[in-house]
């Protein structure tokens, strides 16, 4: 039984990663996806009472109108607000995109006003210069020109930073209004207040956009109310190389519990932790205080790594420490206990498998349990094997630059043998395939017709016997969409007349919808010439749908029709089933009595 795996992505990387050959539309329109990360400080205070309740309106200019692409949360009472929302934008270098950041004062249920009572000042840029330049200083103005806070304090200076993966450093600026073309005063001498700015900080998104699902709750936190108990939050920042952070993810409020279960929430491992499982991970709890003067009940260190211990059904927990209480309090033991329920890694609609070192990989290889190429492998493999005398399998792979020549191929043995591929058992495939990815260079595209052909060629000689003695099943494990779909479709033809059945199995979240065409169930596979297939003979199952089912569902669902097109083919062909050979006679034995 043979197997392949491979998968194809969107561009040639410096190290690992799957690229397919690059077509005229894809020169065309070089796409990449942007996350902007806001916050502002020494915003103008426009409520009475109490301080303003900011939100930022992302807006992007199309056909001459500016249209809002996403808002922010409105956080209460903060003139100096950090947001959790992160924008994420469509990044075309060969355009000039034009984005515009506008601030509100929100009032409640009201949401955002649109009056100029309720605007704190806004500025506009490009995408490509947030992109490009580590730094970009713009004043933020009112409407019409004006700058914010102008009317309150002489030569106040707004500023906004967009910045790429450096710390935010909050520079003067005095320049033209983006808004309104007006010419910024000069500050006076000696009435300077602390600069008012907003900051964005860029991070462009990589092929490995994986994304992790994390369940968090408390345990006897730290009453910080007097007459309730507290109102916690919890907030995760990545820390940087420059030892800067960047705010992650903060969870809802759970109100008056000591001991709060938050909601489920999905980040992609870009932000959480840039794709590196040792990056130090910052998480604090706060007791919330709708005036804004959080009051800080603890904090604890981790990493994606770490994190990874609680898949399935196993818990990972930290003390929640309060450095102040650790030194003043000679029995201190910790501010309550912060646990990680549950954490799910899926790979939403990547086009690359990624460095198998990489955690965002589809081939990353998991000490704690086994990514979905070895569980869809596994799963088909185990029932196959008891129908195999010798136990022995071929095992190809596709898409991959192989050693020692590093050049790609589309059907090379993963234990490097090319004059016996075969592998001890579904074991020795395992083996195979982790010992082979540290040796390859993962590439593309995702050209499956020669890993068909090849099998094909032996199914022929096969077929030349004459005798109804071998059967062969093609197990194809891919993340990528096919793009050699019309030599596939001529090789599927050709092998319908062969002893031999194909299971294709999807991993990760990709759109397999021109998938479903190879599959014969809605209709008959016809060759580009027009030529259908004389049996149906593939199965195509993206295994996200058995994601959470046991290993038999899936292993039932892909050999459900096997039976039926083995007893086909033999039909078909008119080979009677081989007869099984008597026992050889051992000449030591003596003749019974």
């Amino acid at each position: 039984m043979p197997f392949a795996h491979g998968a194809a992505g969107p561009r040639a990387p410096a190290g690992m990663g799957d690229v397919p050959e690059p077509s005229p539309q894809a020169s065309l329109a070089v796409l990449s996806k942007v996350e902007l990360r806001v916050s502002c400080k020494h915003l103008l205070d426009r409520d009475t009472l109490n301080k303003s309740d900011p939100c930022v309106l992302l807006l992007m200019q199309s056909q001459g109108q500016w249209m809002e692409v996403d808002r922010s949360e409105v956080i209460k009472s903060n003139l100096n607000p950090v947001f959790a929302k992160i924008f994420t934008v469509d990044y075309y270098f060969e355009e000039v995109q034009k984005l515009r950041f506008e601030v509100y004062d929100s009032h409640g249920q009201a949401g955002v006003g649109t009056h100029d009572d309720d605007f704190l000042g806004g500025m506009e840029c490009t995408v490509g210069q947030i992109v490009a330049q580590k730094r970009v200083t713009k004043p933020l103005f009112l409407k019409y020109g004006k700058f914010a806070g102008k009317s309150t304090i002489t030569g106040p200076q707004w500023h906004l930073l967009a910045i790429l993966n450096i710390p935010a450093v909050l520079e003067r600026h005095v320049g033209p209004s983006p808004l309104g073309g007006g010419q910024g005063d000069k500050a006076v001498p000696g009435t300077e207040r602390p600069t008012a700015a907003s900051q964005i900080i860029s991070e462009e998104i990589s092929g490995n956009n994986g994304y992790v699902e994390l369940a968090f709750r408390a345990k006897k936190l730290d009453d910080k109310d007097l007459f309730s108990k507290s109102d916690p939050f919890l907030e995760i920042y990545r820390i940087d190389d420059d030892r800067s952070e960047q705010l992650v993810y903060r969870t809802e409020v759970v109100k008056n519990n000591l001991s709060p279960i938050w909601e489920p929430f999905k980040v992609s491992l870009n932000s959480l932790c840039s794709c590196e499982e040792k990056r130090k991970l910052r998480c604090v709890v706060w007791d919330y205080d709708s005036r804004g003067k959080h009051d800080f009940i603890g904090e604890f260190f981790t990493t994606f790594e770490e994190m990874q211990k609680a898949m399935g059904e196993n818990k990972v927990q930290w003390d929640c420490m309060n450095p102040k209480y650790k030194i003043k309090k000679r029995n201190y033991k910790n501010s309550g206990v912060v646990v990680l329920l549950d954490l799910k890694v899926a790979i939403d609609f990547t086009a690359s498998n990624g460095d198998p070192r990489n955690s965002c990989s589809l081939h990353y290889i998991n000490p704690y349990q086994p990514n979905e190429y070895l569980k869809a492998l596994v799963a088909v493999g185990e029932i196959c094997q008891d129908y195999d005398s010798d136990k022995k399998f071929s095992a190809l792979g596709f898409g991959a630059r192989i050693p020692p020549k590093y050049e790609v191929s589309h059907d090379f043995a993963i234990n490097f043998n090319p004059d016996n591929d075969e592998c001890e058992g579904i074991q020795g495939v395992v083996e195979s395939y982790q010992s082979c990815l540290p040796k390859i260079q993962l590439y593309g595209p995702t050209n499956v017709a020669p890993i068909i052909s090849k099998v094909a060629r032996v199914a022929a000689d096969e077929e030349r016997t004459k005798e109804a003695s071998q059967y062969f099943i093609l197990l194809i494990l891919t993340d990528g969409v096919v793009t050699d779909m019309a030599d596939t479709r001529e090789a599927i033809v050709r092998a319908s007349y062969l002893p031999m059945s194909i299971i294709i199995v999807g991993v990760g979240n990709a759109d397999f919808t021109d998938m479903q065409i190879l599959d014969g169930d809605d209709g008959v596979l016809r060759s580009p010439k027009g030529e259908p297939v004389l049996r149906d003979i593939v199965q195509f199952v993206p295994f996200r749908e058995f994601k959470n089912a046991s290993p038999t569902a899936l292993a039932k669902c892909v050999l459900a029709e096997v039976p039926k097109q083995v007893v086909e083919y033999y039909s078909y062909k008119a080979f009677p089933p081989r007869c099984p050979r008597p026992p050889t006679p051992d000449p030591n034995l003596g003749s019974p009595q």
